[in-house]
């Protein structure tokens, strides 16, 4: 207060004189509330007074040389609008048929949104450094959201949202210091993938099954030729192995109500009559 000048003392003591004059009905313009969730900072002659922010509850200002400006402390969301990054081929970590699919056409920007969680931490800084520290700060995490992107390949963006989230934050956190808030949280909302970029991992995912799909199939068909070899091998030991068999399956096409059998005759029965014909 000392540094307002003599003027400046003499405003201040005219408008103590005044507000004492005029008192009962002045002091209903001098007492003033604040919520608990609101700080007050009040400016004499242009100035603010020592002793920071006010508040909660009640504080006096002089009507003619004092204003104030209230503050909120609360926690404040806002949506980062989508920013849209540009992703080519040649630097993402991908398969070359997905390269191979995808490298016909340039593939249009991807959409990416998210979430920032801030709060003031200094109302006199947030009043005295800068002039609207909401705007500045959704204007600081549009473009702290489109440069952390432009470090990332799709697979780090799809993957590591939560890095790209953390690394937002610090740099928000840092920026915002001087303004006398602090930035809580971040996080990333959602990617909207463009629709040729869908189409291209749809058809690299149908590959990549298929090829899988046809390597079962194969394993499949090496085992079970394994197992008849082994079978062949057991049944060439016995011969009457084989016509166990074949009353086996007998049995089971007897189960199924079949009108017609088909029964297979051993050849050992008719090696008997091939020695008498000769």
């Amino acid at each position: 207060d000392s540094d307002i000048g003599l003027c400046g003392w003499i405003l201040v003591l005219f408008s103590m004189l005044l507000t004492l004059v005029t008192l009962p009905i002045s002091i209903w313009m001098c007492i003033k509330i604040v919520k608990e969730y609101e700080r007050a900072i009040i400016f004499r002659l242009g100035r603010i007074l020592r002793g920071g922010a006010k508040g909660p509850g009640l504080f006096f200002i002089l009507p003619c040389t004092d204003s104030f400006i209230n503050v909120d402390m609360r926690t404040i969301t806002f949506d980062i609008p989508p920013q849209e990054v540009t992703l080519f081929p040649h630097i993402d970590n991908i398969s070359h048929v997905f390269f191979l699919i995808v490298s016909f056409a340039v593939l249009s920007a991807m959409c990416v949104d998210g979430v920032v969680y801030y709060r003031v931490q200094n109302a006199t800084l947030a009043v005295a450094n800068i002039t609207n520290a909401d705007a500045a700060t959704r204007l600081l995490a549009q473009t702290t959201l489109r440069n952390v992107l432009g470090t990332k390949n799709l697979a780090e963006i799809l993957s590591d949202r939560e890095e790209i989230a953390h690394s937002m934050q610090s740099t928000l956190d840092d920026a915002t210091d001087d303004w006398g808030i602090k930035v809580e949280r971040v996080e990333i909302k959602d990617v909207k993938l463009p629709l040729q970029l869908q189409r291209a991992m749809a058809a690299e995912a149908e590959a990549s099954r298929e090829a899988r799909a046809k390597v079962i199939a194969a394993e499949g068909e090496m085992n079970a030729s394994r197992a008849l070899k082994e079978a062949s091998l057991v049944i060439a030991e016995s011969p009457s192995a084989l016509q166990l068999r074949y009353l086996q399956t007998l049995n089971t096409i007897a189960a199924e109500k079949n009108s017609t059998i088909i029964f297979p005759l051993p050849l050992e029965m008719m090696q008997a009559f091939i020695k008498q014909n000769d």
